[in-house]
């Protein structure tokens, strides 16, 4: 561990030298954050979610880490499309499925991600997504989009997933199997407007997008809990990853109206026109949540 500038230093993930803010959580708690402490963080609503999912020490791709990586305070915003299914065939792996709404339709997904307090620090995150049926389903196809569209427990498959830190790039992509790389990447959310912009290999816009907020409602902690099961492959092998989200603050808008949506030049914009998006028929934002990222399980996908 070395200073490499006033407020940065250097830390080691597995072989991979990625700078960090000095006095940040990861820094002083390596991912066994002390929660009495978040808690005093005014931007943090409250930690009672965390209590109950305790911590376990696990080697992985990038070295010895805890799991879940805990948000304890983050907005996002999430546009979902439908797009013809034999697009999202073409830009998924074989042995994943689309889920379909109806007939020859699938869903796509455009989100953004303000991690404002986490283990591993401030940063900003955006990603195109796709939803596809649960690898080991048992059910009909209309009850896993029941499920995907109440947001109970959605399963995808991520294209694009850039961030603006090194440390999130390092153990999204050689962790979790993630296509993330590093971008200038801003996101801004709040009761009245959202808004990001993406940058690409230039310094252009890849994507960008503005929007009103809906309306927000509040719930209480542990009343509204949603769960994201994410498909990657680590070393040639199936995994799945688990996302928990604790939704404080969130809103909805069906066929939304006012959506600025820029689709420029960069990786985020070329995977978005493969899949061919028709309409947009949802908009939501949550402007308060938190969240538990648990680290990639190896996970048994089912040929087809």
């Amino acid at each position: 561990m070395t200073s490499t500038e006033q407020n940065t230093i250097e830390v080691d993930l597995g072989g991979h030298a990625v700078t960090v803010p000095a006095g940040g959580l990861f820094e002083r708690f390596r991912m066994d954050t002390d929660l009495d402490e978040v808690a005093r963080d005014p931007r943090v609503s409250g930690v009672d979610f965390f209590r109950t999912l305790p911590k376990t020490r696990v080697e992985s791709p990038i070295g010895p880490t805890s799991t879940p990586n805990f948000y304890y305070a983050m907005s996002s915003a999430r546009l979902t499309m439908i797009a013809p299914s034999r697009a999202i065939r073409n830009r998924i792996p074989r042995e994943l499925a689309p889920l379909e709404i109806v007939p020859g339709m699938g869903l796509v997904s455009v989100m953004f991600f303000s991690y404002d307090v986490c283990d591993i620090d401030f940063y900003t995150e955006a990603a195109v997504g796709v939803a596809v049926r649960p690898a080991r389903h048992g059910k009909l196809p209309v009850a896993d989009v029941a499920s995907a569209l109440a947001n109970d427990h959605l399963h995808s498959y991520v294209l694009s997933l850039p961030v603006n830190t090194d440390i999130a790039q390092v153990r999204g992509h050689h962790g979790y199997g993630f296509p993330k790389w590093v971008t200038e990447l801003d996101v801004n959310i709040d009761d009245s407007r959202t808004a990001a912009r993406i940058a690409n290999a230039d310094g252009g816009v890849d994507l960008a997008f503005s929007a009103p907020t809906p309306t927000q409602k509040h719930t209480r902690s542990g009343e509204k809990v949603s769960a994201l099961t994410s498909y990657t492959k680590v070393d040639g092998a199936w995994h799945a990853t688990l996302n928990q989200t604790n939704v404080l603050a969130t809103g909805t808008s069906m066929f939304p109206r006012g959506l600025d949506l820029t689709v420029g030049d960069g990786r985020m914009a070329d995977d978005l026109r493969a899949l061919q998006p028709i309409r947009t028929i949802r908009f939501d934002v949550s402007t308060e949540t938190q969240a538990a990222l648990h680290m990639p399980i190896p996970f048994s996908v089912r040929h087809r």
